[in-house]
């Protein structure tokens, strides 16, 4: 765009695209098929960029991450929370720079497809364990969805020795005046 820069996926760099301009919302779109959408700047000169569209260029230079606008962008806006931040911090003390990256880059992919909460809570338990591979990520993410967040709901007790109309005390209702009725529209049908 002329006044601000949006960014698009990495395997889109160097194409032409189709860009759309709506009155809140920038869509870029390649053959027709929507690619990345921005909420549209109000500023000359800014940039809006998503995290989420350099991951794969950074499994290839995690070195990259560290310094990164885009990295600087998703702490902004809270995309990337002092959870990523501690396990980074802990793979990289653990691995090194380049494979604890790796690992926390493999982690963000992760977003694309499990919620933030799930991946949140996967990082929190390889955390506690001391494990920073992305796979055991995904698997405590995935445990911690299939777990119900709130506990079963308790039974109520029903004794066994009482009905369910012991504490009535009533005669049963006559069911005389709705055989009138049957008996009524019976002889009106053979009429």
């Amino acid at each position: 765009m002329r006044q601000s820069y949006y960014s698009v996926p990495a395997r889109f760099a160097g194409r032409r695209l189709q860009v759309r301009l709506g009155a809140t919302t920038v869509r870029v779109l390649d053959a027709g098929k929507v690619v990345a959408e921005h909420a549209r700047s109000l500023h000359k000169g800014s940039e809006d960029l998503l995290l989420d569209h350099y991951l794969e260029v950074l499994t290839r230079k995690p070195g990259a991450l560290a310094g990164s606008t885009a990295l600087a962008c998703a702490r902004a806006c809270g995309a990337f929370t002092a959870g990523h931040q501690r396990f980074w911090d802990a793979a990289r003390a653990q691995h090194g720079d380049g494979p604890g990256t790796r690992a926390l880059v493999g982690v963000l992919l992760l977003h694309r497809s499990l919620p933030a909460q799930a991946v949140t809570a996967g990082m929190d338990a390889a955390l506690t364990v001391a494990n920073f591979d992305p796979d055991v990520v995904a698997l405590e993410a995935r445990r911690t969805m299939q777990t119900p967040t709130t506990g079963p709901q308790p039974l109520v007790p029903i004794p066994a020795t009482a009905s369910p109309t012991a504490s009535i005390d009533r005669p049963p209702p006559s069911l005389a005046d709705y055989d009138q009725l049957l008996t009524h529209s019976a002889q009106e049908a053979t009429a």
